[in-house]
């Protein structure tokens, strides 16, 4: 059976994908939807599977009494490199969040101060410091679980959900940005509700 390649084009940062060929089969068409739904599966398990890590790590922070809520995990050809939490209590460091935790132990690991060949999945979505190194470190994906707004409901800054939706940052910056769908951005919402009583806003 010969099959002719499907090409799939994101269209802007946040990486909607959209069927630009057709795929066909020697007898005939063969069904692009299913083709593309697969397709989408496929990554949305990966993706889960990731942003899982992610919400382990941000319970495990809380536990240990590191910092708050906030897990990170960068991945690296469907490999881990690192799997971090929020560090602010235990480093006494007010920019120890997940995301720039995990971005400066990967750099270390790897040795490289570019992550293009990278990708991060945070259990919430990335206040603006974390959202700037994850830019600067060139990351070429972030999938994250949360919206802002769950932090937010326990205290934490309002600014996070504001500071960049509306402008043209996400838009600029060279990666694509997904909320993860279904299950995945429910157990990360979770997170909050589960560990509010366990936390002290610092």
């Amino acid at each position: 059976m010969s099959v002719s390649f499907v090409k799939v084009q994101g269209s802007g940062s946040v990486g909607i994908g959209v069927i630009t060929s057709v795929v066909e089969a020697k007898d005939g068409a063969i069904s692009v939807a299913s083709a593309f739904a697969a397709h989408q599966e496929a990554v949305q398990d990966r993706d889960h599977e990731f942003l899982t890590r992610a919400v382990e790590e941000a319970y495990k922070g809380v536990e240990c009494g590191d910092g708050g809520p906030f897990g990170a995990v960068v991945v690296r050809k469907d490999e881990v490199v690192v799997s971090c939490h929020n560090m602010v209590i235990k480093h006494t460091d007010p920019t120890a969040h997940a995301e720039v935790t995990a971005i400066r132990e990967a750099c270390k690991k790897l040795n490289q101060i570019e992550l293009s060949d990278c990708e991060i999945y945070a259990s919430c979505e990335p206040c603006p410091m974390c959202f700037g190194a994850i830019h600067l470190s060139r990351i070429k994906r972030l999938v994250y679980g949360a919206k802002a707004e769950a932090a937010i409901a326990i205290g934490f800054d309002d600014f996070i959900a504001d500071a960049l939706r509306g402008t043209g940052f996400y838009q600029k910056a060279n990666l694509e940005i997904k909320r993860a769908d279904g299950n995945g951005a429910i157990i990360a919402e979770q997170v909050f509700e589960k560990t509010k009583a366990k936390f002290t806003m610092y």
